[in-house]
């Protein structure tokens, strides 16, 4: 049965915004998009609803979380000025305070979070990949759920290893048609290079996507080029030998094989025109997160190289210990206002980004990035019906004077009120369909007070 969705404005991201406009579903499928009249006609008995004053926009893509983490929103505030002293309280809280469960409760509020904001598909990096992949599959949302791998003692680098492969065997057990698998190296100072050549191996034996935390910090730079720094006096107190190869993190993926992956390397914050360059050539992809880059004070991407030179860039939320909110739009509208102001001080001077820019980088964008494109991430006869339903009749948005600009520039998750997913409704009418939400709510509140109990 085909169903017609109309509203004041379609976007279909890789062609011109439609005035009163429409797209018809049939199943998991979109299969016409154009004006509403256009498409009444076309199909005379399909069901029709009319969404009102809104837009239907491809599904958000967010192309790099942590969905575990979401009972740490506000959890960290204290250590946001010192990354160091951050990674440990976050890994204690999470190893010492919280259970499975806890970690599945916390997914599962991330997911339904998601599914208010407009996200249809995520890129979720977790230790418990089994508990972000069961959440996501619980609410509804597509994407790919990376387990990660730490081991920065070259001497447990096969034991590591080993668990490693284990664990993904499992997972893939327990793949569904929308949530599927990855592997993550955490990052180039937890992982050591006899790993990360493994794990890069494994990959393309296996057809596993990668992602990676990559170039995020001044002290990750004197890792690899010095050294010296925080990250390297830790592994020398834990009687682990680090010879600092003296290149750039992006070099050094390249060097041990990493890049041959054509991983997503989440920040790309401390990176050159070279490493721009190497990133192209090897097909690597990046999920810039300009929020919790700022919150953590790590630095400023430098998107709008990256979109001149062609590199495949997807917006991501990172997890909200780090950012607060998993809200693409906001996303999206941060990172053009960065952007702007680094050319303003003599940054990136070759940004030329505009609000056209910005939500394909929150769709399409982030569909490339997963290697998803041709899928998800435009509305488009064949491709999957996965798109966001978000209101343009607030207060905060009115006047408008052009759909695009008023979603980037005055608009929200919160403006979000229907999420699809392959042709199914996640959220609609302020509320997650597949979860009980009181339920999480009340989980949520009682994680809270054994994290609280830490501090």
């Amino acid at each position: 049965m085909t169903k017609i969705y109309c509203a004041s404005w379609v976007l279909p991201i890789s062609s011109p915004p439609i005035a009163d406009g429409a797209i018809a579903v049939a199943g998991q499928q979109i299969v016409s998009v154009g004006t509403r009249s256009a498409l009444l006609a076309q199909f005379s008995e399909a069901t029709t609803l009319a969404l009102g004053e809104c837009a239907i926009i491809p599904g958000l893509v967010n192309a790099h979380s942590h969905l575990e983490l979401t009972a740490m929103r506000g959890f960290l505030e204290d250590e946001a000025a010192d990354f160091f002293a951050w990674l440990r309280k976050l890994t204690r809280a999470r190893l010492e305070r919280m259970t499975a469960d806890d970690l599945k409760v916390s997914a599962s509020w991330g997911a339904c979070e998601a599914a208010r904001a407009g996200v249809t598909c995520v890129a979720d990096a977790s230790d418990g990949a089994l508990q972000s992949l069961t959440a996501l599959s619980e609410v509804g949302l597509r994407g790919i759920v990376f387990q990660e791998s730490f081991g920065p003692d070259p001497r447990l680098a096969q034991e590591n290893f080993e668990k490693l492969t284990a664990k993904i065997a499992g997972l893939r057990k327990c793949e569904t048609e929308l949530v599927k698998v990855g592997v993550s190296p955490h990052a180039p100072y937890t992982v050591c290079t006899p790993q990360l050549q493994m794990i890069s191996r494994l990959a393309l034996d296996e057809k596993l996507p990668v992602m990676m935390h990559a170039a995020e910090t001044e002290m990750e730079v004197a890792f690899l080029r010095q050294g010296q720094g925080p990250f390297a006096a830790g592994l020398r107190s834990r009687g682990i030998e680090w010879s600092a190869p003296g290149v750039s993190t992006i070099q050094y993926l390249y060097d041990v094989g990493v890049l041959e992956t054509r991983p997503l390397l989440a920040h790309c914050i401390h990176v050159d025109d070279a490493d721009l360059e190497t990133i192209r050539q090897t097909e690597t992809r990046v999920a810039h997160c300009p929020k919790s880059n700022a919150k953590l004070g790590h630095g400023v991407a430098p998107f709008g190289r990256m979109i001149e030179k062609g590199i495949k860039v997807g917006l991501g939320s990172d997890s909200v210990a780090s950012n607060n909110t998993c809200d693409l739009l906001e996303e999206a509208r941060f990172a053009l206002l960065v952007a702007r102001s680094q050319v303003a001080v003599g940054g990136d001077r070759n940004c030329d980004l505009r609000c056209d820019d910005m939500l394909q980088a929150a769709t399409l964008g982030g569909a490339h990035s997963l290697g998803l494109a041709g899928k998800v991430g435009e509305l488009k006869a064949g491709l999957q019906a996965d798109f966001a339903v978000v209101s343009l009749d607030g207060v905060h948005q009115i006047p408008s004077y052009g759909p695009t600009e008023t979603l980037i520039f005055a608009s929200s998750g919160r403006d979000v009120t229907m999420t699809v997913v392959a042709g199914r409704e996640v959220y609609r009418d302020g509320r997650v369909i597949n979860v009980d939400e009181d339920r999480l709510r009340e989980r949520m509140k009682e994680i809270a007070g054994k994290l609280k109990d830490q501090n």
